[in-house]
């Protein structure tokens, strides 16, 4: 049986399954973290807060372009993890978290920008 992405299924044996599905559950909760961002990211925009239109047009674009890229760099620590799974290797540490927490740090400093210079 052909399974996909074979780079990750074609090294090591298969694990518990449990794990691999909480590996899934993950993946999925980083996508739906990724389209939490885009709304977040056009609502700001199209809600016309009273911020000063610059910082709020920079905090928009950084939320949309973050949760744009949230989705391929989950596939990637998705594929990781799986394999590290499959080979008996500790898990490696989550990338997705710290880019989320400079995103929201950055985001949070551009719109209190945006409330103090309006």
């Amino acid at each position: 049986m052909r399974r996909f992405p074979a780079s990750v299924y074609r090294v090591g044996d298969e694990p518990d399954p449990r794990f691999s599905l909480a590996n899934e559950r993950t993946f999925l909760a980083w996508t739906r973290t990724g389209l939490a961002l885009i709304a977040g990211g056009v609502a700001l925009e199209v809600l016309g807060l009273d911020l000063h239109p610059g910082f709020r047009l920079a905090a928009s674009l950084l939320l949309i372009i973050a949760g744009t890229a949230v989705a391929p760099l989950a596939w990637f620590e998705w594929m990781r993890a799986e394999r590290a799974l499959r080979q008996g290797r500790p898990l490696p540490g989550a990338l997705s978290a710290v880019v989320l927490a400079v995103v929201v740090v950055a985001t949070g400093l551009l719109v209190l920008a945006g409330v103090l210079w309006r």
